[in-house]
């Protein structure tokens, strides 16, 4: 499997180059991305901020250890 390319914080700047009003073109030949990558992390991060990310992998670690301390 291929190694990620950007962070999440990354991706999330990348979006808000986008929603600022930054041509599509310009950000996929300045951060070397297909249309459908784009489209993808706007899905996926649209709205978010790096806090709500942060906190979002917390709670998501959170739970894991929940998980992992329970009895079967």
């Amino acid at each position: 499997m291929k190694a990620k390319k950007y962070t999440e914080e990354q991706i999330i700047a990348v979006l808000k180059e986008g929603e600022a009003g930054a041509r599509f073109a310009d950000l996929s030949r300045k951060y070397g991305m297909s249309d459908a990558t784009y489209y993808n992390w706007k899905a996926k991060y649209a709205g978010m901020t790096a806090s709500d990310l942060r906190r979002l992998k917390a709670l998501d670690n959170q739970t894991l250890k929940e998980l992992l301390l329970k009895n079967f």
